[in-house]
Order: structure tokens, then C-alpha cells, then sequence
């Protein structure tokens, strides 16, 4: 069911969708990349990561890419206007879907699916184009701290039948509905607190992992399926369902939820060592350390 849209959310949208799609791109890439010279703080936290996860590229390598990503995120923001009308007869000229039957594996499995997301590529394509080739997902989400961006991403997240699960608590209904073969979408990707998650390796460092979609894969026994929609040099992506996967699990529950989290985390590295610009280097993924353990 979607979420209620707002009168300002109705005007954001209606707005941006009367600019044209090549102005849209680029107001948004010239916006991006002042805010990528005048933002130093997310500039060089952005270039930190990347140079510490690609030790063996020089540094203009690294501006190129820190820039390629700021770009490519801007072009994502421009693109969010056209995520209301994307529909079953126009979304081929968006996208094509790589690994189908990965998914048509892990369906007739009867157990609900379990997918790896990450803030690559335009993980907001996704919410639209999962309902038309499978059918409606449910969203583990964080509201967005500004009530009024909020609105918009829920409205545009919910409107093709999707339905949102507020992050934390939501174990017991996400059990039900795996038990019912209903698909649970998860971002993986995110630094968390030593509460919420535990220490694997992501380039080579050490990063604290959220542990929710290990947790429900362990229990459940649900296959997990990755989804990543790469952007191609075209403009259009490629939808990469990886194939399915299940957790590991030994008897020992500590060392378990460790592995199979490390275990979907390389998921994520790979894919991102495949398009490095596509990936949200500006976040502060490796913030938690392991002297905060309590």
C-alpha cells in the first residue's frame, strides 16, 4: 500500500518532472560537483576511502573516481523524477535483467527471498522494477531525517504495491512473511553501531557490519539473492541478480552469524570492485571501530 504523498511531495515531483530528463542531469551533476569542491569534509572522506581501499591506484586515479562517483549519484538524484512513470511497457528501455532464473531458483524454494541491496548503482530502481518482473517486496527501512525528502522516497518507494518495515523490531513480522514466500529487501552496506552488527573484513579493513538479514537467513532458511542495477555506459543498467545462497549454519551462532555475514559482504565488495564509482564512497562505512565494543 502506498504511502500518503504530501502536497509538497506531489509538487517536488510534478516539478522536476516538467524539466526535461538531459536539463534534470545536468542541474543535478553541476550542483554535485560544486558541492564536492565547497563540502571538504565529505570530499575527503570520500577520498580516504578510496584510497585505502585501492592501495595500488595512484592519486589521480582516485580523484577520477571519487568524481565519476559524485557524478553518478547526481545523475541518480535527477533520475528519481522518472521512477513514478517507469511501467511494465516502458521499463525495457531502462533496463535489462541479468540472472532471471536466479531468481525463478530461489522463488520455487517456497521459503520468501532474501535480497542483498546496496546503495550502488540506482538502488532506487529497484522498488519499481522488482513488482514488475516478480511481484511487491517488503522494504527494511530507516525514515530519512528530513521529514520532507522522507516523504518523497516512501511515497515513490510504496506506489507499485511495495510496503515498508520501519528497522529494528521488525524480526517476527519479517519471519511471517518469508513464511508466506513474500521477498524482504535489506541495505547491507551501511556502517552500524557494535549493538547492531559485527566485524568483517570490506576492503580490507575491518567494517561493522549490520547482522539483521544474517540473523532472518539463519532462522528462516531462505535463500538469499543478490540485486545490484549497475548503470552501463548506455545510460541504461543492468539488473545483476546474483544466484541464490543460504546461510551456513554449524551450531556455533557467534561464529556462524560472523562467516555468513562476511560471506555476503564480499557480495557487495565484489560487485562494487567491478563499478567503483557506483558506490557511496562518501559514507563513513568504516566509522565504528573495534574499541567501542562494550
Amino acid at each position: 500500500m502506498a504511502v500518503e504523498k504530501t502536497k509538497t511531495t506531489t509538487i517536488i515531483l510534478f516539478v522536476l518532472k516538467l524539466i526535461p530528463r538531459f536539463v534534470r542531469k545536468a542541474i543535478f551533476i553541476s550542483l554535485f560537483m560544486i558541492f564536492y569542491r565547497l563540502d571538504s569534509r565529505r570530499r575527503l572522506i570520500a577520498l580516504h576511502n578510496l584510497q585505502r581501499s585501492f592501495p595500488e591506484k595512484d592519486y589521480k586515479e582516485i580523484i577520477k573516481i571519487a568524481k565519476a562517483s559524485y557524478r553518478h549519484f547526481a545523475v541518480v538524484g535527477a533520475e528519481f523524477a522518472d521512477m513514478p512513470h517507469i511501467t511494465k511497457d516502458n521499463v525495457g528501455k531502462w533496463l535489462d535483467v541479468d540472472g532471471y532464473e536466479n531468481y525463478l531458483t530461489a522463488n520455487a524454494k517456497g521459503k520468501g527471498i532474501l535480497s542483498i541491496v546496496a546503495h550502488f548503482g540506482n538502488w532506487e530502481l529497484l522498488p519499481v522494477a522488482i513488482p514488475i518482473y516478480a511481484r511487491p517486496i517488503h522494504i527494511v527501512y530507516r525514515p530519512l531525517d528530513n521529514k520532507i525528502i522522507d516523504n518523497v522516497v516512501e511515497y515513490v518507494r510504496t506506489m507499485r504495491g511495495n510496503s515498508l518495515i520501519p528497522k529494528g523490531g521488525s524480526g517476527r513480522q519479517i519471519m511471517e512473511l518469508l513464511k508466506d514466500n513474500q521477498i524482504i529487501g535489506i541495505l547491507s552496506d551501511q556502517n552500524v553501531n557494535t549493538s547492531e552488527g559485527v566485524f568483517v573484513d570490506f576492503f580490507g579493513r575491518s567494517a561493522c557490519t549490520g547482522v539483521g538479514l544474517t540473523v532472518m537467513a539463519m532462522r528462516s532458511g531462505a535463500p538469499i539473492i543478490a540485486i545490484f542495477p549497475a548503470r552501463q555506459k548506455s545510460g541504461r543498467y543492468k539488473v545483476i541478480v546474483r544466484p541464490p545462497i543460504e546461510a551456513v549454519s554449524t551450531g556455533n551462532y557467534e561464529a556462524d552469524l560472523v562467516y555468513n555475514t562476511q560471506r555476503f559482504t564480499k557480495i557487495i565488495e565484489e560487485i562494487v570492485r567491478e563499478y567503483p564509482e557506483q558506490w557511496f564512497w562518501f559514507h563513513q562505512r568504516w566509522k565504528t571501530k573495534k574499541h567501542q565494543i562494550k
